[in-house]
């Protein structure tokens, strides 16, 4: 039987397993999945000891994307705008790396959530791993701008300049918090690590355009602090980052498997877990 893998550090919180649990039952596929606990200073050996042992593929997680990317010998476009890796596919010509972070938040905005993104002004706030993996799909539904806004004006004005050599067709920016104040946005990303920490980005009121979505990368029971803020704020819609997980995972699975699973249920599952 095929072995797949999810593989970080901690690692025993993962839904992964369960997510393609449910993907391999519904589509008839015949695999096992795991979580492995990665060790910080042999993440490389692990890999290839799973893939040596007949592993066909992995997920990639904290903290060791950036390590994926350094070690898969091919990659995808995606993988190669994010800088970071978290799947892998293990093949006759070596190890193939992909991000599907950004593809699996495209498809929970447009699909799961009805968001149309083409023509929407797009705000992203934070400039590290997530807000980079996401760029490229983001920028790919060609919206009427985005604006990248970051703590650190420096790192979102280098990941602006970036990414705007690969495409001039949509406006792009970055600035600051704080820079913000006047400004409004049809749809407003959080992809800064705050939540974590129980805190919310120090953002300007007034952000929220008519019928505005606010979406955090991060999910649990009730509001993040970041969208119990935008709540306050005005936004007319609110979404957690548990539809983003769920469609990653459906990339990766369709990659590896070559068929995409059904994710309404398996989503509607975990969030009646989560409550």
């Amino acid at each position: 039987m095929d072995r797949y893998a999810v593989i970080g550090n901690p690692i025993s919180h993962s839904k992964s397993p369960a997510i393609h649990a449910r993907f391999a039952a519904q589509t008839g596929q015949e695999l096992t999945y795991e979580a492995l606990l990665g060790p910080l200073d042999g993440f490389a050996g692990a890999v290839r000891a799973f893939r040596d042992a007949g592993g066909r593929g992995m997920n990639v997680t904290v903290p060791f994307k950036l390590e994926a990317f350094a070690l898969a010998e091919r990659h995808s476009a995606r993988a190669l705008a994010a800088g970071a890796v978290n799947t892998l596919a293990f093949d006759a010509e070596g190890i193939f790396g992909d991000n599907t972070d950004g593809a699996g938040l495209v498809r929970d905005l447009t699909h799961n959530l009805g968001c149309a993104l083409a023509g929407r002004r797009i705000l992203l706030l934070g400039a590290g791993g997530a807000a980079r993996g996401t760029l490229l799909p983001l920028l790919g539904t060609q919206p009427a701008s985005l604006t990248l806004a970051n703590r650190t004006v420096a790192r979102a004005e280098a990941l602006v300049a970036d990414f705007a050599e690969r495409d001039a067709s949509v406006p792009l920016d970055a600035c600051g918090f704080a820079d913000l104040a006047g400004r409004q946005f049809d749809v407003v990303i959080n992809a800064t690590a705050a939540s974590l920490a129980d805190e919310a980005p120090p953002l300007p009121a007034g952000l929220y355009a008519a019928g505005a979505l606010a979406y955090d990368m991060m999910y649990g029971r009730g509001d993040t602090p970041f969208l119990a803020a935008a709540r306050r704020d005005g936004a007319a819609r609110l979404a957690d980052g548990l539809g983003m997980l769920v469609e990653q995972a459906a990339e990766s699975f369709q990659l590896w498997r070559g068929v995409r699973p059904d994710t309404a249920p398996v989503l509607a599952a975990l969030r009646a877990q989560i409550g």
